[in-house]
Order: C-alpha cells, then sequence, then structure tokens
C-alpha cells in the first residue's frame, strides 16, 4: 500500500529494520510510561532487554513484518504468522489464519493513522493469501482502551486470557 497523500509508503521488513523497530518500541514503552502505564509493556526500553531484542530478531527474519514508512522514514511496524505465540495462553483457530503478532508505531508519528493503515494491509495480505480470518490478542487493562482502538479497526472481541496477571484479549476478523 501506497498512500502518497499522507506520504505513507508500506513495504516488506527485514533483519535491517530491527533498530527502527526496536526504536519504535522504546517511544512507545517511554510514552506509556508517561502516561502512567507500566503494565502494557514495562518500565525498560526493549533494546535494553536482550529477550526482547532477540524477539524483534525473530519477528524480522521467521514472520511477515511490514514496515509503514513517513516520507522515507520507518514509522511504524506490523508483524503477522500463521498463529499466536505458542507460549502464550492462546488457543491457535479451527481454521488458517493469520495473527498480528506486533503492531507499533514511533510516538513523533502520532496521529498519522499508521497502524490504521498497516492494520488495512494485513486485511489484504490476509485476504490475498487466501485466509479468512485475522486474529491480534492485545492488552486489556487501562480501562480497555486498545480493545477499542483493535475493536474500531473492524475486530469484535473474541475470548479473554491471562497470561500471569496480565490481562489480555483476542479479537478477530473475517477477511474472505
Amino acid at each position: 500500500m501506497n498512500d502518497t497523500t499522507l506520504g505513507i509508503r508500506i513495504r516488506r521488513g527485514g533483519p535491517a529494520d530491527a533498530p527502527a523497530v526496536l526504536g519504535m518500541l522504546d517511544s512507545a514503552v517511554a510514552w506509556m510510561n508517561d502516561r502512567g502505564n507500566t503494565e502494557q509493556w514495562g518500565t525498560t526500553p526493549f533494546s535494553e532487554v536482550p529477550r526482547r531484542a532477540e524477539q524483534v530478531d525473530r519477528y524480522l527474519t521467521e514472520n511477515l513484518p511490514y514496515i509503514a514508512e513517513v516520507d522515507g522514514t520507518p514509522a511504524a511496524a506490523l508483524v503477522l504468522d500463521s498463529g499466536p505465540d505458542p507460549r502464550a495462553p492462546i488457543a491457535p483457530a479451527e481454521e488458517p489464519e493469520r495473527y498480528v503478532r506486533l503492531l507499533v508505531s514511533d510516538r513523533r508519528f502520532a496521529g498519522r493513522k499508521l497502524g490504521s493503515a498497516l492494520l488495512a494491509h494485513a486485511v489484504e495480505e490476509t485476504r490475498r493469501a487466501g485466509v479468512r480470518l485475522l486474529r491480534v490478542d492485545c492488552w486489556a487493562g487501562g480501562g480497555g482502551e486498545l480493545v477499542a482502538y483493535y475493536e474500531r479497526q473492524g475486530f469484535t472481541s473474541t475470548e479473554t486470557f491471562l497470561a500471569g496477571s496480565w490481562p489480555g484479549q483476542v479479537l478477530a476478523q473475517r477477511v474472505g
């Protein structure tokens, strides 16, 4: 997808995007912490936690990463997979699916609707693959603001879960 009117271009990502994606995640953690949210992703920047940096590397090499660029600058990222993280307490769907494993934007680009553009791209990619189900999970704390965001993007809440004490919500969207 390219929206030249907004200066947005979506391209396939890869291992070379790891520093940019870690920077996006670090900016998201700082932004959330500044708003009083220390529960969703904690307080330590992703780039300072080896297992999280390794997770980003895996996302960019083993999954389907997409980068949204604004005027040539990586500004947001989305990672698709064929199901939820097997370590998460989420059952795979009983049919083929695409699963959003990560959606993050650099807070310098807030308000540009990059998440919406990447989710629309995920719908297109899911449909193009001949798959009819797109799912995502997210943090369900903080008054459910993130859940409401995904519902505004066309997803429907399906099941809740706990990962330790971390409350989560699975959402689904039919695309075909």
